[in-house]
């Protein structure tokens, strides 16, 4: 699969349920987090769709032939924050860049509409997320140990400033 074998577009009917199954599938493949980790899925990719702001939110798609590859979500924190959620991407789609491009796709839409800042969480264990949001400019601002997945953890917050203002 090459990297130009893909084009990104905004969620459809049917999205959500993708996301949550794919995603918690792929997790509970690869680091063993089971129901919890579904269920915080769902319960992001719901909201989502209950309170979705089109001109400050999106979810963004990257499909090949009609089959979802990845995702990621920008939604709106307040304080002119933007939050990036639940960057996925499938295992066969993996080193195409995709994670990139989707990050970018947050950012360049986290600046359209006006944020001055994104945030985003992640578990220090997902290196290759991590790798892609520090090259993106995204900093470590918090950690802490989190049991929330079953084992011991450190969740961390990450942010981008957009704007030159000081850290929110």
């Amino acid at each position: 699969m090459s990297a130009q074998a893909y084009t990104i577009r905004t969620h459809q009917l049917g999205d959500m349920g993708w996301i949550t199954y794919r995603h918690a599938m792929t997790v509970a493949l690869d680091y063993g987090w089971g129901q919890p980790f579904e269920s915080m899925i769902g319960e992001i990719s719901a909201q989502f769709l209950k309170t979705y702001d089109p001109d400050k939110e999106r979810c963004f798609i990257a499909e090949r032939d009609g089959k979802m590859l990845g995702c990621v979500f920008v939604v709106n924190s307040g304080k002119k924050t933007a939050k990036l959620r639940l960057l996925f991407v499938e295992p066969e789609a993996r080193g195409l860049g995709l994670a990139k491009r989707l990050v970018d796709e947050v950012v360049q839409f986290s600046r359209e509409a006006g944020y001055e800042a994104i945030l985003l969480w992640t578990m220090q264990i997902l290196d290759s997320a991590r790798h892609v949001y520090r090259k993106a400019g995204f900093e470590i601002i918090s950690e802490e140990i989190n049991t929330e997945f079953g084992e011991n953890l450190v969740s961390e917050t990450w942010e981008l400033r957009l704007t030159e203002n000081e850290s929110i």
